[in-house]
């Protein structure tokens, strides 16, 4: 039992976790973000090398200045912000309502649904801020017909596209949702498992439950939170890293020109680039996602710990 009352609703409590959680980890991950997509749009060579990454980052600093690794800033800090914060507060809700219809804990199938749940919902209603986020990153501020910011992207893109220029690559997007379910799932289950390891080899008891109960920080440290994370991040992204190939490509400038759906451009990165196309910017997105993760998951348990 807690010994202190909740003074923030539950549901607000996961919102501004989320949304701090999200302003972190780009803060500290945006310029490996900006590599990765560069990488990803990359339509010439066949061999996505770890040395590109490192190549790419020297040249957008050499050309386009320091500045440039932080191009795409500000739609990329909305969509993450956005996006976790309505996510997590999503996902809680969900999960709440699950389990007041339930006798005794979730189970792996409820976490993966939840938060499936959750990310659908959650992927429609950023994936404006995407589309800009990923042609701001894809070329430098010097191209024509590039975008001043944010604010000047949606606007242009509703000019010359329409609504539907703001929901490119949402196909993608909601098939991507199968990642973070998945790691959702894992995470959800790798805390339990270590929750229970750790009462085991402590002779802790709670009085006989399955371990599956939530409690506040669940009894575990923030040396966990970042081992679990990671391991989750590394299970479910080996899983499904090519969709995001395909998404970034549809989200570009020019993809009316090159590709006529998701199926489309499935078969031309196929027959062009083979199957290493679909891992393209697979080295810079883990190097980025790693980090970015970890510092997502222990700012969030962190935050919503101390808020509730």
């Amino acid at each position: 039992m807690k010994e202190h009352q909740n003074w923030i609703p539950s549901i607000l409590v996961e919102t501004i976790a989320g949304f701090t959680a999200g302003f972190l980890s780009t803060l500290v991950a945006h310029p490996l973000d900006l590599v990765k997509v560069r990488l990803q749009v990359d339509r010439e060579s066949r061999t996505p090398k770890l040395g590109a990454t490192w190549r790419i980052a020297r040249n957008v600093v050499a050309n386009e200045g320091r500045g440039a690794l932080y191009r795409g800033f500000s739609p990329n800090l909305a969509g993450n912000m956005t996006s976790w914060g309505l996510f997590f507060m999503l996902y809680g809700e969900i999960k709440s309502r699950v389990t007041n219809h339930k006798q005794g804990g979730l189970s792996s199938i409820d976490y993966l649904l939840s938060s499936g749940t959750a990310g659908v919902l959650t992927a429609i209603c950023t994936n404006p801020l995407w589309v800009v986020k990923t042609r701001m990153l894809s070329s430098g501020r010097s191209v024509p017909g590039a975008y001043l910011g944010l604010t000047d992207g949606l606007r242009t893109i509703l000019r010359d596209e329409g609504t539907r220029g703001l929901f490119r690559g949402l196909v993608p997007a909601l098939f991507g949702v199968g990642q973070g379910a998945l790691q959702f799932m894992f995470y959800e289950e790798l805390k339990l498992w270590r929750r229970r390891l750790r009462e085991r080899n402590n002779s802790i008891s709670d009085g006989g439950g399955d371990g599956r109960s939530e409690k506040v920080g669940g009894g575990l440290s923030n040396t966990d939170f970042l081992t679990l994370s990671a391991a989750s991040k590394i299970l479910s992204g080996s899983i499904i890293y090519p969709y995001r190939v395909v998404q970034t490509r549809m989200q570009t400038y020019d993809a009316d020109a090159v590709y006529s759906s998701a199926r489309d451009a499935v078969v031309k990165i196929w027959r062009r680039e083979g199957l290493t196309g679909f891992y393209k910017g697979l080295a810079p997105n883990l190097a980025r996602v790693l980090p970015s993760t970890c510092i997502t998951f222990l700012v969030y348990e962190n935050t919503r710990y101390y808020l509730q």
